[in-house]
């Protein structure tokens, strides 16, 4: 998986996480969590804060 994997990461961080409310994650910590998750293969310098944002609102959603 890799940063412009917007969706999957979702996907993924709403299963590792469920007790995480994404409306209340920091980007650094969100940063973490996902090059935390064991499918996840990119590198962590092509990460910026619109794909970050874009990942949270994406979790957002799936969290609904």
């Amino acid at each position: 998986m890799k940063w412009t994997d917007i969706h999957a990461i979702a996907i993924e961080l709403a299963e590792a996480h469920p007790e995480q409310d994404p409306l209340k994650i920091n980007f650094v910590d969100l940063r973490d969590r996902v090059l935390a998750l064991p499918c996840f293969a990119d590198d962590p310098r092509h990460c910026g804060e619109k794909l970050l944002e874009a990942i949270q609102r994406a979790w957002i959603d799936e969290a609904a």
